[in-house]
């Protein structure tokens, strides 16, 4: 389901990785999108390593991963951005290659939010 705040056509969407990229947001959203700087708490980060053929990434060692600890010391610092169901549609295609998936969470600032890790590591439900 959406998060519970989810109002008017946008949500947010938080990015610890290549979405936060201005480079990125040009080429997947065709503009640079708003964003807050906040926190994803019960969770450290780990990597994934490079899809081949990701030509916008092709020069990453890896990617980003969230991945859960359920622990409220460990975070992640990142970026709360404001998204469109249209941009989340154009992030699900580009994050899907990789195995990651999209999960509703509550970051730091208590605001929710969409999330994307990677599938295997995913938290249960």
């Amino acid at each position: 389901g959406r998060p519970a705040d989810y109002t008017a056509g946008m949500a947010l969407l938080f990015s610890y990785g290549t979405l936060r990229e201005p480079r990125v947001q040009l080429a997947l959203f065709g503009r640079t999108l708003d964003g807050t700087p906040d926190a994803l708490t019960g969770f450290v980060c780990g990597q994934v390593p490079v899809v081949e053929g990701d030509t916008l990434n092709a020069d990453l060692p890896h990617y980003e991963n969230a991945v859960v600890t359920g622990r409220p010391e460990d975070r992640i610092d990142g970026t709360a951005l404001e998204v469109s169901d249209d941009d989340l549609a154009r992030a699900d295609d580009y994050e899907s290659p990789a195995d990651y998936v999209r999960v509703a969470v509550t970051l730091a600032s208590g605001a929710r939010a969409w999330v994307y890790v990677h599938g295997p590591s995913r938290p249960p439900e």
